[in-house]
């Protein structure tokens, strides 16, 4: 029965789990704005009818100028962050979204393109004249 109590409660979590993941992956501005609008909504199951709880709130708005560049502390910020997802893949594709030290995939422009010699061995086709 526990479970069940807590399940939509562990959505919502998971929901601005994964808002926070797009936003880190897109960098946009409307993503940072749906992952703040998730923390509102986690802060709102802490019950507080005055709308005085705004933990997640908070922690998003610190979480996303981390991811950002910007803020003081930004490792320990996204240490936290990481520590509290309990999705290993989740967690891997935060991760590999955050990484500093990624390094960009190579462009199609830039792989050696085949030269003249791509038909070279096959017999050549001749001209059927009928």
């Amino acid at each position: 029965m526990r479970e069940d109590a807590t399940k939509p409660e562990s959505r919502l979590l998971r929901a601005w789990q994964l808002a926070v993941l797009r936003f880190a992956v897109t960098l946009d501005d409307d993503d940072r704005m749906q992952a703040l609008n998730a923390a509102g909504e986690v802060d709102r199951l802490g019950g507080a009818a005055d709308d005085a709880f705004h933990f997640f709130r908070r922690t998003t708005a610190d979480l996303c100028a981390a991811i950002s560049g910007q803020g003081a502390d930004q490792d320990a910020v996204i240490r936290r962050f990481l520590v509290q997802i309990d999705n290993v893949r989740l967690k891997r594709a935060v991760e590999a979204a955050i990484a500093r030290d990624r390094t960009p995939p190579k462009l199609v422009a830039s792989r050696i393109k085949p030269g003249n010699d791509l038909w070279r061995g096959l017999p050549s086709r001749r001209a059927t004249g009928t």
